[in-house]
């Protein structure tokens, strides 16, 4: 007969956490979200670490590229969705590791004799107002000199003429030279009361760009989770069937973590597709697996030391219904509960920590709070992005309130038939995983996130916490009765809410 396990399949919502002692120093502003992603071993640091606990789910309706950067500009990391063609996916990895850096490759250049309609026509294609003009047009040419909008105007100059007779030329502009720091360059674009600093090589050609506006955004946004070159971060998912083509060239296009999307990860063809990706490209690529819900699972994955962090979840996402369909799953809480203990038993094995990530299961922000106290590194959420304005999705007005679109991976509107399809079986769904819905509209990213970020850091305060790890080792838990649950509502007295407090509401609250 079949194995039963003794506990009962649980969900964070059943659980709330006993108040610690707080130290009159502590503050919500002086709490540390930074988190691994990668895995470390004991007494060194991780290769790679978010500023914040939270990833956006690899979903059609929530990681597209104007997330991806907004969510980077918060210090968390989305991973762009891979139900899709490799190029559209690496176009949007390319998207949000050019939106902004320290040092830019020009993608926009022009020669001397190009004309002002060619290069009005260039400036509406990029949104670029300052253009490099090099010899020969391209973005290693040799150095000729800029051209911006304010160097022409558009309805009164006669549009045939040539750039050569309107840009600054070489020897009136302000440029560095290749190898100078970033502070360095920004120094001297301040000095020199300049918008853009061109970087040349020791020949004359041109090698990056500096902008003024680069640095005045990263001061506006100092939890901005950059690479080594100051650009963005941002992941991307891969499916086990062409892995050997999807992650070569989303590696080219500069993603900075991949993960396996899956609803069951428990597999011997994403365990392969782990150790071929670790074998192709070391360790200057992080690589996720998943989703698993067990102990077992997690043994599987980390084994051969190649994966750096893990998922955790099956059925337990708001348009998921893996459960309901195949009867195949486990409670959230369980499964993190579980995955984590084993997470934490083979560290001291091995003294090799493996993050883990809870997928799913997410109601509000409560529970992200709980998850992170169970012992979960980050969470990855659909739903709480797919709300937001940079998701991927049109907005649509139903009865006087404005929606997103929002579908899960195993429906048939996705076509992701990559993501549940077998050796045996054709490309087509014979039956769906997920459902296709619409959720409220609740605002812009940074607004809704800045309500969740400070939550979690007011309840790690009450539990004397400075840092998640502190979190999870300081964090006492206990069960929910029936009864508790009533205790804790207010069905009992008649509410009534001004606009300013419905903003304030919890996202999960919202449906």
């Amino acid at each position: 007969m079949a194995t039963i396990l003794p506990d009962v399949s649980r969900t964070f919502s059943e659980y709330l956490l006993i108040p610690r002692l707080t130290r009159k120093r502590q503050t919500a502003a002086s709490v540390d979200l930074s988190t691994p992603l990668s895995r470390r071993t004991k007494g060194e640091g991780a290769r790679f670490n978010m500023n914040i606990p939270i990833v956006s789910a690899c979903m059609q309706a929530v990681s597209g590229g104007d997330l991806s950067i907004a969510l980077a500009r918060q210090g968390g990391l989305a991973f762009v969705f891979c139900s899709q063609p490799i190029q559209s996916q690496v176009e949007m990895v390319y998207q949000v590791k050019t939106h902004k850096a320290g040092f830019v490759t020009s993608d926009s250049n022009v020669t001397p004799e190009t004309s002002l309609a060619a290069l009005i026509e260039l400036m509406k294609q990029t949104g670029h107002s300052t253009i490099a003009v090099t010899e020969d047009g391209s973005a290693t040419g040799m150095f000729l000199g800029l051209i911006t909008d304010n160097d022409f105007w558009e309805f009164e100059d006669d549009l045939s003429g040539a750039v050569k007779d309107y840009m600054t030329a070489l020897e009136n502009v302000i440029y560095g030279i290749e190898g100078l720091s970033l502070k360095s360059a920004n120094q001297l674009l301040h000095k020199s009361k300049k918008e853009c600093l061109p970087i040349l090589d020791d020949a004359g050609r041109l090698n990056s760009l500096v902008f003024k506006k680069d640095y005045v955004d990263h001061r506006r946004h100092p939890m901005e989770l950059l690479d080594d070159t100051k650009r963005l971060c941002v992941g991307a998912a891969v499916n086990t069937h062409d892995y050997k083509d999807r992650a070569p060239a989303l590696v080219e296009a500069g993603a900075d973590a991949l993960c396996f999307d899956s609803s069951d990860g428990f597999t011997e063809y994403q365990k392969e597709g782990i150790d071929w990706i670790r074998d192709n490209f070391g360790n200057d690529i992080i690589i996720g697996g998943g989703n698993i819900v067990s102990a077992e699972g997690f043994d599987y994955l980390v084994k051969d030391g190649n994966v750096d962090f893990v998922k955790v979840g099956m059925g337990g996402g708001s348009i998921c219904i893996t459960r309901e369909q195949k009867g195949v799953g486990r409670g959230q809480a369980s499964a993190l509960l579980d995955v984590v203990a084993r997470r934490d038993e083979y560290f001291e094995e091995t003294g090799i920590y493996i993050p883990v990530c809870s997928d799913g299961g997410l109601a509000n922000d409560t529970q992200i709070v709980v998850a992170l106290s169970m012992g979960a590194d980050f969470v990855m959420m659909g739903r709480y992005f797919a709300m937001t304005e940079e998701s991927p999705t049109p907005r649509t007005s139903i009865n006087g309130q404005i929606y997103k679109p929002y579908w899960g991976e195993g429906t048939t509107r996705a076509q992701n038939w990559q993501r549940y399809d077998d050796a045996m079986s054709s490309r087509v769904m014979m039956f769906e995983e997920g459902v296709d819905a619409y959720v409220p509209l609740v605002g812009s990213l940074a607004n809704v996130m800045a309500t969740t970020l400070y939550k979690l850091k007011s309840t790690m305060v009450n539990v004397g916490a400075d840092s998640l790890a502190d979190f999870k080792k300081n964090a006492i838990l206990t069960l929910v009765s029936e009864q508790s649950v009533v205790e804790a509502g207010t069905s009992t007295v008649f509410q009534f809410s001004s606009n300013r407090e419905l903003e304030g509401k919890s996202w999960g609250n919202r449906d």
